[in-house]
């Protein structure tokens, strides 16, 4: 039963702090009084940084939750997609976004850029993996829980 809940709970909570995060917190700062756009840089590589972190620990606890008898395929192509997505997250697009924060915190001028769409892309869909997950998931709980 507990099994039932960390698969229901650990992608949840996922799911919030991404919102939270690369959505509301991310463009806010940049708008709040007082604070240069190198500190919302520092700030926004820090915390999404740490956020992808987070992702990648939270993807390999759901999916070891997701190992059991009978797996449902569907359960791991949605698995598959999110650690694709994730991977080129956070070993393509965050390391080139970081060398264009160097960029300007060095004084420089990093130019033009679609990184940061992808980077939104990536994230848009993460969101709708976890959320598609989490349909699948609770379909498949059990009646007894």
């Amino acid at each position: 039963m507990a099994i039932w809940a960390l698969r229901l709970i650990l992608p949840s909570v996922w799911l919030g702090i991404l919102g939270a995060l690369a959505f509301i917190e991310t463009p806010l700062k940049f708008l709040a009084p007082g604070v240069t756009v190198e500190i919302a840089l520092g700030i926004g590589r820090l915390v999404l940084t740490t956020a992808d972190l987070i992702g990648v620990g939270m993807l390999l606890v759901i999916t070891l939750l997701s190992i059991r008898p009978r797996s449902d395929r569907s359960i791991w192509t949605v698995l598959a997609a999110l650690w694709v997505v994730l991977i080129v997250q956070v070993a393509v697009v965050r390391p080139m976004l970081n060398a264009r924060t160097d960029i300007v915190l060095a004084g420089g001028e990093a130019g033009e850029s679609q990184l940061h769409t992808v980077y939104i892309v990536t994230s848009l869909l993460l969101l709708i993996g976890i959320v598609v997950h989490l349909v699948l998931v609770a379909r498949r709980v059990p009646r007894t829980v």
